[in-house]
């Protein structure tokens, strides 16, 4: 008897364990909950910290955002006094512009900024240097050199209006007669103003730009100075190859710091000259106080602060734009 082979095809029999496929394994992982839900987990977690820093937030976005802000909606805004009257657009602007006083302003701030750092960028720097090499009396110096930075501005400023009187009752005229010579115009002289009122504001505000480069200098490696010594490098090559180069970075940023400043320049001309003489010393932040304060346009002064603003924040640009491009080629 043949047997006939059996050639239909067979199922295989299931596995009773089978291995689950880990690519098609429902995922055990816990569904992502909500943001609304980890802020709040964050925030509950880190109360303490945000108890310190939300009020901080809260003053700053009050007496420093709320102000630009609103000055700068004021600024597109036609107003009678200090209030919003009709949308004009940049009329404001045009109108500041148009001024007759306003180039003459202008080009006062950015004298302003020559004279400022012709006669009080390098003095700090200076200073410094020489306070830092003394053996003794660091400490007198440091306080002596700061102290007239605890006077207001105003005071002082009206203390040089005294000494600058240009009559012979003035201090500095009467010091000037007992070696024979006349009295001087002072503050009435057009070409004497603006580099009087930037020394004034470099004696009484240097002390604290010299600080920062003495705190500065202390974080120089001495024993730069010690190899350079072995090498025969006298004081000034010491001066421009270590010195200078280690705290640059600190030199820079008080350059930033000056040219902002001084381009905003406001108490010492208000009370030394007003502007005077024929707007020999009018700067672009005392004629926007004169907008607003004198002919109660605030329009016209938000428009000159947004104004000014602009020059700044080009003129930094420009800056670093510079300082990375010399990086580069160094």
């Amino acid at each position: 008897m043949n047997v006939i082979p059996d050639t239909s095809v067979r199922k295989p029999t299931p596995n009773p364990n089978p291995i689950p496929n880990p690519a098609s394994a429902p995922s055990l992982q816990p569904a992502p909950k909500p943001a609304a839900s980890r802020i709040l987990r964050y925030l509950a977690k880190e109360w303490s910290s945000w108890l310190l820093v939300v009020p901080t937030i809260i003053v700053f976005l009050i007496f420093a955002w709320q102000p630009l802000v609103s000055g700068i909606y004021l600024s597109f805004f036609r107003t009678e006094g200090y209030s919003a009257v009709e949308f004009i657009g940049f009329g404001n602007y045009v109108d500041v512009i148009q001024n007759s006083v306003f180039l003459q302003t202008l080009k006062n701030s950015f004298v302003y900024v020559f004279w400022s750092l012709v006669i009080g960028f390098v003095f700090p720097i200076a200073v410094a240097i020489a306070i830092n090499e003394l053996r003794r009396g660091k400490s007198f110096f440091r306080f002596a050199v700061y102290f007239p930075n605890m006077v207001p501005a105003i005071a002082a400023s009206m203390v040089w209006l005294l000494l600058f009187q240009p009559g012979e009752n003035g201090v500095l005229n009467m010091l000037l007669s007992y070696i024979g010579i006349g009295p001087q115009g002072w503050l009435q002289d057009s070409r004497l103003t603006i580099p009087l009122i930037v020394a004034t504001m470099t004696l009484r505000g240097f002390g604290g730009t010299v600080l920062l480069y003495m705190a500065s200098l202390q974080g120089i490696n001495q024993e730069l100075y010690e190899a350079a010594s072995i090498d025969g490098a006298g004081v000034w090559r010491k001066l421009f190859r270590i010195t200078l180069p280690q705290i640059s970075n600190i030199v820079s940023l008080m350059l930033i710091l000056q040219i902002s400043g001084v381009f905003q320049v406001f108490g010492e001309p208000l009370v030394m000259t007003e502007g005077g003489p024929n707007n020999a010393s009018m700067s672009l932040m005392l004629q926007s106080y004169f907008y607003a304060f004198r002919y109660f346009e605030a329009g016209h002064s938000m428009a000159l602060g947004v104004i000014t603003f602009l020059i700044l924040m080009v003129l930094t640009v420009i800056y670093f734009w510079l300082d990375k491009k010399f990086d580069k080629e160094a």
